[in-house]
């Protein structure tokens, strides 16, 4: 009976590499290379305890094996990184696990994600430098002076190299983009964003923080409509500050990834994300897919079965030539 069982065996396997492979939900014609020098994931240092690709300054603290803690449960912490090497990926998508939490019921004030000119310099807007150029995406947990704002709220702010940060307002003035994340603080789940930019094209931000897997969108922004246009030659940062009130800022991990297209087509649009984290594919793709699928899977069902058929009649024959014997 060792061959029936192989059988099976191979049959669940099968099934499992195709649940496996059937899993990517992406565009078929965008790929991906992960840029090492620009990710972070545990044990987050070289074994001479440095980092290759990322400096860390003020409060930073790297516990190896959890995580990068930008500022701790404590008054007045400033901490950043930031990348050596600028990105200059002209399509990226920027993946990361962050954790807010404190032992406080009143909590401040929050993280940035950067895309600058500027580089690890310490400074007044979420721990780094005010009159920045380019991108900053700021996690905002506390609630200064804007009315009919639920918190913590997340936004977009393109810094033209000399206009401040609006922080008595929680950057009502200088917003591109943004939406209410109430439950990123505290979450029960993993806590993630994801930044996905085309050049000239567009630029996305989805959120996870009310359940697994489950992306919803905070913002998509469209060029020419909106100004998208992050420098040619940027840094990526991350940092972090408390005031009278804190929080443990945590970095769990940064995937950082350049896009691009095969196939020729529209190159730079991904499908958009729905509110429930969904990718949505244009019509004839999912047709075209669809019917792949079902063609390979009827193939492998028919191999199954002609082999199993196979089986059968030799054990068949093998009966009746005992049978003939007697």
């Amino acid at each position: 009976m060792l061959f029936p069982g192989f059988l099976s065996s191979l049959w669940f396997a099968s099934l499992a590499i195709l649940q496996v492979v059937c899993a990517y939900d992406g565009d078929s014609n965008v790929k991906s290379i992960l840029l090492r020098t620009h990710s972070l994931s545990p044990p987050y240092l070289d074994s001479d305890f440095q980092s290759r690709w990322f400096d860390f300054g003020g409060h930073t603290i790297v516990r190896a094996d959890k995580y990068i803690r930008l500022t701790a449960d404590r008054q007045s912490q400033r901490g950043w990184i930031f990348s050596r090497v600028p990105l200059t990926a002209t399509n990226w998508e920027i993946e990361l696990e962050f954790k807010i939490h404190g032992s406080g019921n009143l909590h401040g004030d929050g993280f940035a994600l950067w895309l600058t000119k500027q580089r690890a310099t310490q400074g007044p807007v979420f721990g780094s430098t005010d009159n920045f150029e380019g991108l900053g995406i700021f996690f905002d947990t506390y609630k200064n002076n804007r009315p009919g704002v639920a918190f913590p709220y997340v936004m977009a702010m393109m810094g033209d190299g000399q206009t401040s940060y609006d922080k008595d307002h929680d950057g009502k003035a200088n917003e591109l983009a943004g939406c209410s994340a109430r439950g990123l603080r505290h979450a029960s789940v993993p806590t993630k964003a994801r930044l996905t930019y085309f050049q000239d094209k567009s630029l996305t931000l989805d959120l996870q923080y009310k359940a697994e897997d489950s992306w919803i969108n905070c913002f998509t922004l469209t060029a020419p409509e909106t100004n998208i246009a992050i420098p040619s030659v940027a840094y990526l940062g991350l940092s972090a500050e408390t005031g009278e009130l804190s929080d443990n800022h945590d970095i769990i991990s940064l995937k950082t990834q350049n896009l691009y297209s095969v196939g020729g087509g529209d190159a730079g649009r991904r499908p958009q994300t729905t509110g429930s984290g969904n990718r949505r594919q244009p019509a004839r793709q999912k047709e075209k897919e669809s019917g792949g699928w079902a063609w390979f899977l009827f193939k492998t069902i028919f191999f199954f079965a002609a082999v199993y058929g196979g089986y059968i009649g030799w054990k068949t024959y093998k009966a009746k030539q005992r049978y003939s014997r007697f």
